[in-house]
């Protein structure tokens, strides 16, 4: 070029503070965690106060750094075509990691269900009873909460889809009511689960089929939560004018991870709660 200057598809970010101060805030958490574990240590019953410092700074860093993103995409219009393909695989990768994150859960869960009464296993048998549900452990009924949550989750993927059909077709006002039916939806599953834990007959401690069911459904309820937010941010972006037919990535990338959590539940509601359940012992 005659000016020096290279043209290409590509986005190369600018300088950003966010890399480092979010290590700091995670590093912080990171003493904060340990301190709070060990009351007795350096910093003594501070632990939480500083964890929750780190927390803090991760938020903030979190909110900074989409807001940058999203800058680039609606200001700067650094997103062009070779760019979003960069971030669909990202995106891909990210799911693809977590669907392994909740293998470690399932494999947990499996290890003490198939094999509860495996001979090598001694301990796990006298704390089972070799039976699955252990003896004592009141099973939730998977046709009573467990379906309604089901059903809330499979009808929020259907108006999510719908906002994704109407955003593409650049009906803004049956994209956010769309939106708006799903992020209620993602609160009610929250609402209905933590009804559910509060009226559980057993506890995470003391049990394994207390901690492997509050380990995986859990840890699924904070990515309902977490998707939820990831919505709600794109309702707002809605509003604010964002996303057009043709390009709306933020918007796919939150349809992509609730479409994932669906299809996590459904594979819990099945193995946990039906398969796992009072109906049927295992011995």
């Amino acid at each position: 070029m005659a000016d020096g200057q290279v043209k290409h598809d590509y986005h190369l970010v600018d300088p950003s503070p966010w890399p480092i101060v979010g290590s700091i805030g995670a590093f912080i958490m990171a003493i904060g965690g340990v301190a709070y574990m060990n009351a007795n240590g350096l910093f003594g019953y501070h632990g939480p106060a500083i964890f929750f410092i780190g927390l803090a700074i991760v938020l903030y860093v979190m909110m900074s750094w989409w807001r940058d993103v999203i800058r680039e995409a609606e200001i700067a219009k650094d997103h062009t075509p070779v760019v979003q393909l960069g971030l669909r695989y990202g995106m891909v990768l990210f799911i693809a990691s977590e669907v392994m994150f909740f293998v470690a859960w399932f494999w947990a869960y499996f290890g003490a269900f198939l094999f509860v009464d495996e001979a090598q296993q001694a301990t796990r048998f006298a704390v089972t009873g070799g039976v699955w549900p252990p003896a004592g452990i009141e099973a939730f009924d998977p046709w009573h909460l467990p379906l309604m949550n089901t059903l809330i989750l499979l009808l929020s993927g259907t108006t999510v889809t719908w906002a994704h059909h109407a955003l593409q077709q650049d009906d803004r006002k049956s994209a956010i009511q769309g939106l708006w039916l799903t992020v209620l939806l993602g609160a009610a599953f929250t609402s209905v689960q933590a009804y559910e834990y509060a009226h559980a007959g057993f506890s995470y401690s003391g049990n394994i089929y207390g901690a492997t069911f509050f380990m995986a459904t859990g840890f699924h309820g904070f990515h309902v939560l977490i998707g939820t937010i990831f919505l709600a941010v794109c309702l707002g972006r809605v509003y604010a004018g964002h996303f057009t037919p043709k390009q709306h990535f933020g918007f796919e990338a939150a349809a992509w991870y609730w479409h994932f959590v669906d299809v996590v539940w459904l594979f819990l509601f099945f193995s946990i709660y039906v398969w796992g359940g009072p109906d049927v012992v295992v011995h």
